[in-house]
Parts: structure tokens; C-alpha cells; sequence
């Protein structure tokens, strides 16, 4: 099964690249390595606003990761269609590396990113998207987003 069949399968339509909103592009490609810019949970096309342990919990926050997941993964096909492939041709997601706008005693970071790394295991599968990560617990996100997250993936 395709990518593209998987997440019509799951009901995700992929939305196009954000405009990046400072001195940066949404993606570079260096061989075959592409690395995405931080991409802030959103939610109904605003920041998605939360601090895990004072104003949100890990099951609220949870799918907002998910949500940064989708939008990684149209920046991912945009990238892709920019090396002439498509997100078929993703080789491996080789590390995702999570933000999460934290008090400084809360320690579900990872939790919360289980949000994003179990949508990309589940849109390609078990060999290619098995991922490194890091999740960390950050004192404030750009436009107060309760998570930010970056990804780094190989293309065949």
C-alpha cells in the first residue's frame, strides 16, 4: 500500500507548506537527507496554546503532536516533490526531534510525542518509520504553541 493510500485510508488530507514566519524555509536537502524546519501545533489554523502541567494535560496535548505530524508530513511530500519523488520515495525518517512547552516539574514530554511518532510508524510503516527522537520540556514555544516539532528524513 502507498503512503498516499495510507492516509486517505486514515482520513488525512495533507495541507499544503506554511509560510514560515522569520528568516527561515520550510525544508533543505542536502544529498539525500531532508531536514524540516520546527513546525508549531496548530488548531483550526491558529497556534495550538498550552503549557503541559499548568494549562494543559498529556491526553490534550497528545493530539496536537499528531496534528504537527500532518502538517510535517505535507511539508515532507512538498520536499519530495521538490527532489523529483513523492513521499513513496521516503527511504527512512531517521529522527524527529519534539518541543514541549513545559513547567519545569513536568516530565510526559515523551508522551506527548507519542502523538506524532505513532502517525508516522503508522502512515509508513514499521522498517521506514521507525525514528531516533528526542522530546524536551522548554520554557515557552513560538506564538505560545503548546508543542514544536522538527523532522530529518532519507530520501531513496
Amino acid at each position: 500500500m502507498s503512503v498516499y493510500d495510507k492516509l486517505k485510508q486514515l482520513g488525512i488530507t495533507l495541507p499544503p507548506v506554511a509560510v514560515p514566519a522569520a528568516a527561515y524555509v520550510p525544508f533543505v536537502q542536502t544529498g539525500k537527507l531532508v531536514f524540516l524546519s520546527g513546525h508549531i501545533a496548530r488548531q483550526d489554523g491558529k497556534p495550538w496554546v498550552g503549557q503541559l502541567g499548568l494549562t494543559m494535560t498529556t491526553d490534550e496535548a497528545k493530539p496536537a503532536a499528531r496534528a504537527v505530524a500532518i502538517d510535517l508530513l505535507g511539508t515532507l511530500d512538498a520536499a519530495c516533490k521538490a527532489a523529483g519523488t513523492d513521499l513513496d520515495g521516503v527511504k527512512r525518517i531517521v529522527k524527529v526531534l519534539s518541543l514541549v512547552n513545559s513547567t519545569a516539574t513536568y516530565t510526559e514530554q515523551h508522551l506527548v510525542t507519542n502523538g506524532c511518532s505513532e502517525l508516522i510508524g503508522e502512515v509508513f510503516g514499521s522498517t521506514v518509520g521507525a525514528h531516533a527522537r528526542s522530546a524536551f520540556g522548554v520554557a515557552q514555544l513560538p506564538l505560545g504553541a503548546c508543542v514544536e516539532i522538527e523532522l530529518i528524513a532519507e530520501l531513496s
